[in-house]
């Protein structure tokens, strides 16, 4: 029914060499006339994320991503390219983790090991997974739309079919920012084989008389979000509106993309932990070589066609699935649990961890482990 075939990409030694030329013949603007990042990313950031990407080796990458078995199913007209690692623990179960923007698939790089053969990484045989890790729609290996419609839902029903043709029935799921939205699609459209949910970016609003009735933590959460809006936001506004526009210069511009990926990857993150350049580089040339600067930004317009258009809208889309959630301080749009209980409503655990932020793949894999190992025992338990 979906035709599954491995895959394995190569960029050309002519993209290569194209992209060192670009590289070389960058031209940048003049020094900010500031002294923080308020105008943007810093020449100086910049320029390092440059010279490192100017040294990336992008065959070790490919390599690498050989090693982990990359693979594509042909789904609702579109190559999905997909991860799938196995454990060999009978008693593993089912997981996909699902990305979101500025990140890939690369976000879960440094935690599918420890998933799948947790009994060599400091777990037990029974904390064992059997790994799902997609690109969304336009991002990395996957196929890039050709019409409209492709939203959070049509992609959810998508991963459906894909843990149906992988032989999964009932399934774990995982996200952050909008693979946070996905997997909640997942949990509403399918929830009888969706046995537990996990969020990193658990989508809640408060209520207007949720304002009125504030403590000091809400208060601080609230002003966060109104900086968010006010300062971060513009960038998804504009992805939501005009992506093609962007497009042309993150398709033709390595030094454009690099500024338009890492300014938010550094604003994203934690203060505290943060992204390695290494790490960033390895997502921006993944995004250059598959040219989907374009289609991924899409991505935006088309979300933005189909979200709640407000909170009373957003709780009525409720889940009814176990959800557990792992709130990261860096987090740049925090959510508190009474907001989230409400379209939640079998919460099952509501964890606070002490740092990391927007890419706990990235930042913290060892603590997201951990917390994707508590969130799924309860599905482990005899039915």
């Amino acid at each position: 029914m979906f035709p599954i075939s491995s895959l394995n990409f190569r960029a050309s030694d002519e993209q290569i060499k194209d992209l060192h030329t670009r590289l070389d013949q960058t031209r940048l603007p003049e020094l900010e006339t500031v002294q923080d990042a308020s105008q943007g990313v810093k020449l100086n950031n910049l320029q390092m994320i440059l010279r490192t990407w100017r040294s990336h080796d992008w065959r070790k990458l490919e390599s690498r991503l050989d090693a982990i078995g990359q693979f594509k199913a042909y789904i609702d007209g579109l190559n999905i390219s997909f991860w799938h690692l196995k454990s060999s623990e009978p008693t593993a179960i089912p997981l996909i983790l699902t990305h979101g923007w500025p990140g890939s698939v690369l976000e879960f790089e440094g935690v599918v090991d420890l998933l799948t053969d947790p009994a060599a990484h400091g777990g037990t045989a029974e904390d064992a997974f059997n790994v799902v890790v997609p690109s969304l729609p336009g991002f990395g290996f996957s196929d890039r739309p050709q019409e409209t419609g492709w939203t959070p839902q049509r992609t959810a029903r998508a991963w459906a079919h894909l843990m149906t043709v992988l032989g999964y029935q009932r399934f774990a799921a995982h996200g952050g920012d909008w693979g946070a939205s996905v997997s909640i699609e997942l949990a509403r459209l399918v929830p009888e084989r969706v046995f537990g949910l996990h969020l990193t970016m658990p989508f809640a609003s408060p209520l207007p008389e949720d304002y009125l009735t504030t403590d000091i933590a809400e208060m601080q959460m609230l002003e966060k979000r109104r900086y968010f809006l006010k300062e971060e936001v513009p960038f998804a506004l504009l992805q939501s509106t005009r992506p093609q526009t962007l497009g042309y210069s993150l398709v033709d511009s390595p030094a454009g993309l690099a500024a338009w990926l890492s300014e938010k990857v550094a604003a994203f993150a934690g203060a505290d932990s943060g992204v390695s350049v290494e790490r960033q580089v390895d997502n921006i040339a993944l995004y250059w070589f598959t040219a989907t600067g374009a289609s991924s930004a899409r991505w935006y317009w088309e979300a933005a066609r189909s979200r709640p258009s407000d909170a009373q809208e957003e709780n009525s889309r409720s889940v009814s699935v176990p959800t557990a959630c792992s709130l990261f301080p860096g987090e740049p749009y925090p959510i508190a649990r009474r907001w989230a209980a409400r379209r939640f409503s079998n919460l099952i655990s509501w964890n606070e961890m002490e740092s990391g932020g927007h890419f706990p793949g990235w930042e913290q894999p060892a603590v997201l482990v951990s917390e994707l190992r508590q969130a799924f025992r309860h599905a482990r338990k005899p039915r």
